[in-house]
């Protein structure tokens, strides 16, 4: 259908999710509000069959401007008649990425004086994070918290108008399970409690025993926790609505494949492209990432009615139907855009807003359907988390005769602008197109602060490890004594619930039978020149671009065997006794800051070389790098805020600092540009845990347990030493480096001379088996041998997909399985060897009581 052609009006006829609960049961029930609130859709999801899909929140459905703005601005007016105009003033309001940020910014526009932070999936240089939480059943998961006034979470003076312990009110969209909020909650309780917290959503979805558990968790904190909704009801899915809904997913795209001219299919743009000045206020921030108050506020109310003539003033004369199309998280930019731009046309013209969105959903074009079109499109913001593919929806074949699309300058890219690009998929379907950039905001860095006088040292075996002392110079403080170690089902739990983060506690440590023990000696003698080679050629490329006396610093613990090896390398060949130290680093958290530190004071950062054992999606890749960004724009090693920057393998002279990029021995996931190999393959380090790494846990990051200036910590299990192989390892690959000597020169040769960027071709099919396995939460979904071993041996396995026809690399991996009840599922187009799913939406009745998985829960 040409996006040209108006569709006659339902309005109050047909149900926009009649369609679904026609073919499958689905009822929702509730007040008499619910069903024009939300309509329903489908996903292709092996646990879920049905989506919620909100009328009023101006993401998935355009809406009128003023009616979205109006529900969350009421929303606010009843929080604010709530608290009393006196605490409603001293509330801080947090909304949630990506589809509460608009929502929740209007809430607080009706408490009228409380300022607004969102949280957000964007990290931005020299602002640190002032928190962070998962949100485990979204497909994109990690929020950070990201306040250019460190205060404004704390309810400080500052923030809150010269009072203490005021009220967070949180908002989000909708209220189903409560996990993302209590999770929230408990973070931000625990470094700045309060006495008050008020929860608003637009519909309120909870069970009976959902309802319970926020009650029992608020007598749990000792606080108030109020909930304020519009509206409320239940989902209602009929025996064997799931296996249905499949089938209709399957049946529904098996169908729109072959036609022609569908939506969501590379077209020509027809349609002009304008771009226009909107003069936004540079005093004024584009939303609420990093904060805005009420002084933004009434600068942005000024500056709005003249922003919304310049857009009129664009439109053609005979535009009638306009869509004011926002930006993933910029929402309420556009919107308040949107508003204005209702006003200044009036009766001559119809006003339409909605957001693009990083959601999968199914498009079927029918009245009774929620979803009726989608335009496909590749992300245009560098996204932190790779590339992928966004969308928006009910654009195409809507009849609006222009599309004004509202990005921020860090989305205005080469990609927005590309053939396949937004602006190019929406010129298919309107007459005209404006372009209206709003300047992405960029707080000032936060000042250096002084630092300690005394800083830890690295610790060394044997007293820590059984590594030899100058292999490894620890950066992490000794945890031997502590109690950390958690049942693996309790553990998962605690995690996936938002009580804790895995990096709180330890799993207990496997040990491994006769059968596993025999199988890794197996697989060492078959393998030891395979990773000889892999080590050897990583190391010539570090010394040929990073050269001539590297400090490799290894992220424990994988990393560590890794920079061990490529130690031994650079010490057999060629004399050198390279530095070899390990460092933490924590998804979700970050990097040890006070290591860094560590590293400034006795080694040049530009000499400094990450290492890691492998990648697997890119995660940490990800992490390092913001990391790394955020430490140098706060003042670095050197004390004094400035551009970051790092002498990179192209550089001769450039700006010192930490080099971001990671070695690793093997890359499969395609994330980095110094590697040993590409192919994923078994490397046997990645058979166990602490016996293959100096007999050291995992990292350990905790509150009570790690100052600001301590390093992270760990435990040397001592105890174990006797199932040490940490040197049968070592000496099983350094045995094989003179045989594999020519084969690294020529492969070091070759690889110096190729295009090594990073592919991230890993990156979409994670993403892909998120979403078909119904998962929704890219962290629980580990790809590439090394991750996988890790599932079956530190988390919950769900499954394993093994890529069809792998061989000896899996052994290890089908035993493993065995042993804990797991099924092996073979798969064809993976571009792995094989892939861990860890089991979502855990509880303990989920496996059973031994602890293997339930077959097909």
């Amino acid at each position: 259908m040409s996006g040209r052609v108006r569709r006659e009006e339902a309005v109050d006829v047909v149900w926009s999710g009649d369609w679904v609960a026609e073919r499958l049961g689905v009822a929702l029930e509730g007040d008499g509000e619910l069903q024009e609130l939300l309509g329903l859709a489908l996903r292709r999801n092996p646990k879920r069959a049905h989506l919620l899909v909100s009328n009023v929140l101006g993401k998935h459905v355009p809406q009128k401007p003023s009616v979205v703005y109006g529900a969350g601005y009421g929303l606010g007016e009843r929080v604010r008649a709530l608290l009393g105009a006196d605490d409603a003033r001293r509330a801080v309001v947090l909304g949630y990425a990506e589809t509460a940020t608009g929502l929740g910014h209007a809430v607080a526009d009706g408490l009228r004086d409380a300022p607004y932070l969102h949280s957000t999936r964007r990290p931005v240089a020299g602002v640190p994070q002032a928190g962070g939480f998962e949100e485990a059943h979204s497909h994109a998961t990690s929020h950070l918290l990201l306040p250019e006034d460190p205060e404004l979470l704390g309810g400080g003076a500052e923030a809150s108008g010269g009072a203490e312990a005021s009220t967070l009110v949180l908002v989000d969209d909708e209220f189903s399970t409560g996990n993302t909020v209590l999770n929230t909650i408990r973070a931000l309780h625990a470094s700045h409690p309060r006495e008050r917290y008020v929860i608003v959503a637009l519909v309120d979805m909870r069970s009976a025993g959902d309802r319970d558990r926020l009650t029992a968790f608020a007598a749990e904190i000792g606080a108030r926790v109020d909930l304020v909704t519009r509206s409320s009801g239940t989902v209602t899915l009929p025996e064997g609505v799931l296996e249905r809904g499949q089938a209709l997913v399957a049946a529904q795209e098996a169908e729109q494949a072959g036609q022609a001219g569908r939506a969501d299919e590379a077209v020509a743009g027809v349609a002009p492209v304008t771009r226009i000045a909107l003069d936004w206020p540079a005093e004024v921030p584009d939303g609420g990432r990093h904060g805005f108050t009420p002084a933004h506020r009434a600068a942005l109310e000024a500056a709005l009615p003249g922003m919304a003539e310049r857009i009129a003033g664009a439109l053609d004369s005979d535009v009638r139907r306009v869509l004011v199309l926002g930006f993933e998280e910029l929402m309420y930019a556009p919107l308040r855009l949107g508003t204005a731009l209702e006003a200044v046309l009036g009766a001559d013209a119809e006003v339409r807003y909605s957001t693009t969105t990083r959601s999968p959903v199914l498009a079927v074009d029918d009245p009774g359907y929620a979803i009726r079109t989608r335009l496909v499109f590749p992300a245009h913001d560098d996204p932190a988390d790779g590339p992928g593919d966004r969308y928006a929806y009910n654009v195409a074949g809507a009849g609006f005769d222009a599309v004004v699309a509202v990005v921020d300058s860090t989305a205005d890219t080469p990609e927005l602008h590309a053939p396949d690009g937004l602006l190019a998929r929406l010129a298919a379907h309107t007459g005209q197109v404006l372009l209206a950039v709003v300047p992405s905001y960029a707080p000032l860095p936060v000042p250096h602060t002084q630092e300690p006088a005394v800083l830890p040292e690295p610790l060394r075996g044997p007293d820590f490890s059984s590594y030899a002392p100058e292999d490894v110079g620890w950066l992490l403080q000794d945890l031997s004594h502590t109690e950390l170690e958690a049942p693996t089902e309790e553990r998962e739990e605690a995690i996936q619930s938002g009580g804790a983060h895995y990096a709180e506690s330890l799993p207990v440590e496997y040990q491994p039978s006769a059968e596993y023990q025999a199988l890794f000696t197996a697989a060492l003698d078959a393998s030891a020149a395979r990773i000889a080679r892999a080590v050897g050629t990583v190391t010539e490329t570090v010394l040929a671009e990073r050269g001539p006396r590297p400090v490799l610093v290894s992220l424990a613990r994988a990393g560590t065997p890794v920079g061990v090896l490529m130690r031994h390398w650079a010490r057999h060949r060629h004399g050198l006794d390279l530095p070899h130290y390990a460092i933490s680093i924590v998804r979700g958290r970050g990097i040890d800051a006070t290591a860094l530190r560590w590293l400034a004071a006795h080694h040049d950062p530009a000499d400094v070389v990450f290492v890691d054992g492998w990648t697997g999606k890119g995660a940490i890749t990800r992490e390092l790098a913001a990391a790394i960004e955020e430490f140098e724009a706060s003042g670095g090693p050197g004390g004094s805020a400035g551009p970051v920057g790092f002498a990179g393998p192209a550089d001769s002279a450039g700006p010192v600092g930490f080099n971001p990029e990671i070695a690793v021995l093997a890359d499969p996931g395609g994330c980095v540009r110094t590697y040993g190999t590409r192919e994923d393959f078994l490397i046997p380090s990645a058979c166990l845990n602490s016996t293959v790494s100096g007999l050291i846990s995992r990292t350990v990051l905790r509150a009570d347990l790690v100052g600001p200036d301590d390093f992270h910590g760990a435990k040397f299990y001592r105890e174990l030493a006797g199932s040490d192989v940490s040197g049968d390892f070592l000496a099983a690959v350094t045995a094989r480096f003179d045989e594999v000597a020519d084969q690294v020169d020529a492969e070091t040769k070759e690889l110096l001379a190729a295009d090594r960027a990073p592919t991230w071709e890993g990156w979409a099919a994670v993403e892909r088996i998120s979403e078909e396995y119904g998962i929704h939460d890219v962290n629980l979904v580990k790809p590439g041998v090394g991750e996988t071993t890790r599932v079956l041996l530190r988390r919950v396995p769900w499954k394993i997909l093994a890529k069809r026809g792998a061989g000896a690399d899996l052994t290890h991996i089908r035993l493993l399985a065995e042993q804990r009840g797991v099924p092996v599922e073979e798969v064809d187009d993976l571009p792995y060897s094989c892939v861990g799913l860890i089991h979502p939406r855990f509880t303990r009745g989920a496996t059973g009581a031994d602890g293997k998985a339930v077959q097909g829960a």
